[in-house]
């Protein structure tokens, strides 16, 4: 689905102050949930969670950390819920027979850097992980899951969005207030440009170490021909601005809604649209993991990575998790 228009309002108006009854259940209900004590493993777990529903930018972080985690060595494993899947229960992601449609997008992407564990029980996949061997764990989401106990929990921002209209689900995008939400967390790492004030209602104390999205060159695959790009993720325009930022000519820019399961008939379309403009078809990868292998070879992804302002802040997090710190 996409997020109603109202969500990114500064008050949400009368429909958020329609839904404000359901939202304090919502509430209501996250509290008392996240109360419950969690299974504490005997290796270092780092949660990259948010507030809101949506693209904040959680497994680009976890990529991000991945990455730095299999350079340093180590025996990393990465648990996610495996969002939109149709099979349920704990599986262990497998590139080569999974489709997106078994574990999800971003569990593929996260699979093709460290095995990943697919499951709504993260304990349970805890465990699985480390009957393989890890020695530390990434938990892509999962920020008010409760299950498992989390050493780190690092908070995404998206700096475009913020905290949205600041309401409750189905109010608003948050799934819990920003207070408490905010408690819990360790640091912070605000993605672009603090566009919606959300930094002066974090604490004090919260460390915020600040990154852009960082889209690789395509310009050399284009050759001077214009793109149709399209992108189903939490925002698309955020991709199709970037492309822009390259100076590339996009003749059509297509969104859908995030996590959208491309059929033979979007396929079609996309493809028709791509021959009258005599353009290319341009998408993320996140995008590119829920189609076919035949249809991912017909264009090319565009992926996207974290610039850091501080480049060696991310590797002094890394550092105080595994030693047992908190910033």
């Amino acid at each position: 689905m996409r997020a109603p228009r109202f969500w990114s309002r500064e008050d949400g108006g009368w429909p958020a102050r329609l839904l404000a009854p359901a939202a304090a259940l919502y509430a209501h209900a996250t509290a008392r949930r996240l109360r419950r004590p969690g299974w504490h493993a005997p290796i270092p777990v780092l949660c990259c969670g948010n507030l809101t529903v949506g693209g904040a930018g959680k497994t680009t972080l976890a990529l991000d950390l991945l990455t730095r985690l299999v350079a340093r060595g180590r025996r990393v494993h990465v648990l996610t819920r495996g969002y939109g899947r149709r099979r349920s229960g704990l599986l262990r992601v497998d590139p080569t027979r999974h489709t997106a449609a078994d574990v999800g997008d971003e569990a593929l992407l996260l699979a093709s850097l460290a095995p990943t564990h697919v499951s709504a029980d993260r304990a349970a996949g805890a465990r699985a992980a480390l009957a393989e061997g890890a020695d530390c764990l990434v938990m892509d989401d999962g920020f008010q899951n409760p299950g498992l106990y989390q050493d780190m929990k690092l908070l995404v921002i998206d700096g475009a969005d913020g905290f949205g209209n600041g309401h409750i689900i189905p109010a608003g995008p948050l799934r819990e207030p920003v207070a408490a939400g905010v408690a819990r967390a360790h640091a912070t790492i605000l993605i672009g440009d603090d566009l919606t004030g959300a930094l002066p209602r974090l604490p004090g104390r919260l460390p915020v170490l600040r990154a852009v999205l960082a889209m690789q060159d395509a310009v050399p695959l284009l050759a001077g021909r214009p793109a149709v790009a399209f992108a189903g993720i939490g925002r698309p325009g955020k991709f199709f601005d970037g492309l822009r930022a390259q100076g590339i000519r996009l003749a059509a820019c297509v969104p859908f809604a995030d996590h959208h399961p491309y059929t033979p008939g979007d396929f079609r379309r996309l493809r028709a649209l791509a021959a009258t403009h005599g353009a290319m078809l341009l998408t993320t990868p996140k995008d590119a993991a829920r189609l076919p292998p035949s249809l991912r070879a017909q264009i090319h992804t565009i992926g996207v990575g974290l610039e850091w302002t501080d480049p060696d802040a991310p590797e002094h997090l890394l550092d105080r998790w595994l030693n047992g710190e908190t910033p």
